[in-house]
């Protein structure tokens, strides 16, 4: 089958739309971060760069880390960039772009997110890492996709029992990362728990300013949710996309998180740029180990 030009849409110069890509352009494995300005802070460890671009948000830089061909790329804020990201850089590696047909053999990208967060339990402090074992959603943007296989029913109904979750938001889905890459990046000093992402910063994560809370409640029951001893250890804004998106597409997705605040102590760290650079040292090292 033929994929439209309207489904599937080129720059003139034959890249993807959004992210000003060609398949050359990219490794197979790649580092996604939130913030554009964080690709250079992780290109600077890098032995050699071969590639830059960037429109809008989405900044990426291709080069070798330790003989490691690796890509860095900023995604934006929210699962609504990351099903731009993700689908676009499956066309790129598993997509004929001149045919626009799906290719016979597919490639199996491995993607590691290096982002912060806020941990959510008293017991992890900040300026510690946490590796998302699980992903929340509570977003919904999965839902417009067919998530059925990807879907932990038992879990979801446990959370929403939990949280007397309304029947008016999306129902919450609950996707497992990738076991070949968390077993690559942990450590004894990596934590492990479920992340929960929300689809906005302030009210979809408890924040009140001037406007009051669906559930004023709703922070308290996801700290205390427990499900065989996995807890809900941390809230953001694009792992459960990242998560969703790399298993419906065939793709290896593990999400890394500097803990820079933590709102169970009210405190917040006193060296956030530091826990971040730790982390991406840390990272790169795992992935080229």
């Amino acid at each position: 089958m033929t994929i439209k030009n309207s489904e599937l849409i080129l720059n003139e110069d034959g890249s993807v739309y959004h992210l000003n890509l060609k398949p050359e352009h990219i490794a197979t494995d790649i580092i996604f971060v939130g913030d554009q300005y964080r690709v250079d802070k992780i290109t600077k460890h890098f032995d050699s760069i071969e590639f830059t671009t960037q429109k809008r948000e989405f900044k990426t830089t291709t080069g070798f880390y330790k003989n490691k061909r690796i890509t860095v790329m900023s995604t934006g804020i929210g699962p609504d960039n990351i099903d731009i990201v993700l689908n676009e850089l499956d066309a790129l590696v598993n997509i004929d772009l001149k045919t626009r047909k799906v290719k016979d053999t597919h490639t199996k990208l491995n993607i590691t997110r290096i982002g912060t967060s806020g941990s959510l339990q008293s017991d992890i402090p900040v300026d510690s890492f946490l590796l998302s074992s699980h992903a929340l959603d509570l977003n919904g943007m999965l839902h417009s996709y067919q998530i059925q296989d990807i879907c932990n029913p038992e879990i979801e109904d446990a959370f929403v029992a939990h949280t007397n979750w309304s029947e008016k938001k999306s129902y919450p889905i609950v996707i497992a990362n990738s076991s070949e890459l968390e077993h690559k990046l942990s450590s004894d000093i990596v934590y492990k728990g479920m992340t929960a992402t929300a689809g906005g910063f302030y009210a979809p994560q408890g924040r009140v300013l001037r406007l009051p809370l669906q559930d004023a409640d709703m922070n308290a029951k996801i700290d205390s949710f427990s499900f065989k001893n996995t807890r809900i250890t941390n809230l953001e804004m694009e792992t459960s996309a990242i998560y969703g998106l790399a298993k419906l597409l065939g793709h290896n997705a593990c999400s890394m998180n500097a803990i820079i605040a933590n709102r169970a102590n009210g405190t917040f760290s006193e060296k956030p740029k530091e826990t971040t650079e730790n982390l991406i040292t840390y990272t790169l090292h795992k992935l080229v180990e």
